[in-house]
């Protein structure tokens, strides 16, 4: 997984959450909206740099904005059908529309006490990593 985070506090707590429900899941994690797309590049081009298999991006990154980051993500035939879920502090119906327009698959809001953090996570393992079936492949250009 991939959680594009620039805040170090909403980071710390994600991690913990993750690393408190005991998932076997590897966060790798990008401060800004370049760092993850040289990831998610490197994820397409290199061996050694795992694809994730799904991404939490927050919106209000320094340098490319989270939407944008979301619209290269769409707009890389190899990258199109990873899940990528907003986790932000907007609660912004602009914010909420644009995300939906460009394709992204959920749109969270972060909780305002650190420790609904874990009930958070919990619900996207339940939904993301425990129910849904994702992709193991690249999405196939038609």
């Amino acid at each position: 997984m991939l959680l594009v985070e620039d805040d170090p506090d909403d980071r710390r707590c994600i991690e913990a959450a993750f690393d408190e429900l005991d998932l076997e899941v590897t966060v790798r994690t990008a401060r800004d909206g370049a760092e993850a797309l040289e990831f998610l590049d490197a994820s397409v081009t290199a061996e050694s740099t795992p694809r994730p298999d799904l991404v939490l991006l927050d919106l209000d990154l320094p340098g490319t904005h989270g939407l944008d980051v979301l619209e290269e993500i769409r707009n890389d035939p190899a990258l199109a059908a990873l899940p990528v879920l907003i986790l932000t502090n907007s609660t912004a119906e602009r914010d909420v529309v644009d995300t939906y327009d460009r394709s992204g698959n959920a749109y969270l809001t972060k909780p305002v006490d650190d420790s609904a953090y874990d009930s958070l996570i919990d619900t996207i393992r339940e939904f993301w990593i425990d129910s849904a079936q994702l992709p193991t492949e690249p999405a196939r250009t038609r």
